[in-house]
């Protein structure tokens, strides 16, 4: 497979071939001719908004808050559940090893347990984007492509 059928393949623009002449930002077509540079004015048909005062607006700082208030308190619960498997794992040899249901030990089931709780922690952020954050960003977009 070419590089031209990846590009296909991924429904990447064919302007987005390759660097002309080693200069950043500038790229040729399928036919080898030199197109502008691509930026986010190109690709949106509009300019960039100002992502200082876009960052310093109380429904992004509101947005940002409600992620941190989802993230860092599940990435510290699965930490503190990671942690306490591998100190059961070094410390607790007895209670580790042993048997649940045949050769089944409990350091099978909690490291079994730790693949299901990344499943879980994934589910749970999933729905919380859906419901709260995603809402909230979709505002922030629409506001910024108003004003475009």
């Amino acid at each position: 497979m070419n590089f031209g059928s990846l590009i296909h393949e991924f429904a990447i623009s064919p302007a987005v071939i390759r660097p002309v002449h080693n200069d950043i930002g500038c790229y040729c077509d399928l036919d080898h001719q030199e197109v502008s540079q691509l930026t986010t004015e190109t690709q949106t048909g509009g300019p960039n908004p100002d992502w200082s005062q876009v960052y310093d607006t109380p429904e992004f700082q509101r947005l940002r808050s409600r992620f941190r208030r989802f993230v860092f308190p599940m990435t510290a619960l699965f930490l503190a559940w990671y942690a306490l498997y591998v100190l059961l794992a070094d410390y607790a040899h007895h209670f580790m090893s042993q048997k649940v249901i045949g050769n089944i030990t409990v350091g099978l089931v909690f490291g079994l347990l730790q693949f299901l709780s990344t499943f879980v922690i994934t589910g749970l952020y999933v729905r919380y984007a859906d419901r709260t954050l995603d809402p909230m960003a979709e505002e922030i977009r629409a506001e910024l492509e108003g004003q475009a």
